[in-house]
């Protein structure tokens, strides 16, 4: 039986240089996303949860051009980029 975790993506960086990325675990949280387990995916990866919103205001954005979009898109990227970072440092620490 194929699982998602079959087709992932290893990061090149915790190969090569032996830590993990900024980018470490989003690629399993979404998948935990897809089979529901919410809270899996958030201890995870915490961004996956801003990350998944802004990709699709992106896109929509691209078709159809909604009133302050471009606020929304600028709150919703630094979230997420301050949530990447955030778990990041909490990573390395413990």
């Amino acid at each position: 039986m194929l699982l998602a975790e079959d087709f992932m993506i290893p990061c090149l960086n915790k190969k090569l240089l032996g830590f993990e990325c900024l980018g470490c675990g989003g690629q399993h949280a979404l998948s935990l996303l897809f089979q529901g387990e919410f809270v899996a995916a958030f201890k995870m990866y915490p961004a996956i949860y801003f990350l998944i919103p802004l990709f699709i205001i992106i896109a929509i954005n691209i078709f159809y051009k909604f009133k302050n979009s471009n606020k929304l898109i600028s709150i919703l990227a630094i979230l997420s980029v301050a949530t990447i970072l955030i778990s990041y440092i909490i990573k390395l620490i413990n």
